[in-house]
């Protein structure tokens, strides 16, 4: 038990870490801070959540794997080398498929009540 908690640790460590010293971790949470009080205060449905807490998890999740990725690849190939370039390069991109998706995903579900927002003040 004592291992499983320690676990934990390390992940919060993790966490702790990726948040101090990745600029695109802190980026992405603070558009999921943002993402959070918008879907608050526009009052979205409990099916939107869900579809919003997946697109978080999805950036978050793809962004400290990226970071792990780009960490590994570093202590493997400490070197310039194409081939570890690429890694990196589509790891990157994995962050791009889930930031993109997150994006779409949010513009359905914040668009329309946005907009009858801006329609019921005009």
């Amino acid at each position: 038990m004592k291992k499983f908690i320690r676990g934990f640790g390390y992940a919060f460590k993790g966490l702790r870490y990726a948040t101090a010293t990745q600029l695109n971790f802190r980026v992405h949470l603070v558009a999921t801070l943002l993402t959070l009080y918008a879907g608050y205060a526009l009052h979205i449905s409990t099916n939107e959540w869900q579809w919003i807490i997946l697109c978080i998890a999805l950036v978050l999740i793809s962004e400290l794997l990226n970071t792990a990725i780009e960490f590994l690849t570093d202590l493997v190939s400490p070197d310039y080398n194409e081939l570890a370039g690429r890694v990196k390069d589509v790891s990157a991109g994995a962050v791009l498929v889930a930031a993109i998706f997150a994006l779409v995903t949010g513009a359905i579900i914040f668009l329309p009540k946005l907009l009858s927002l801006i329609q019921h003040a005009a």
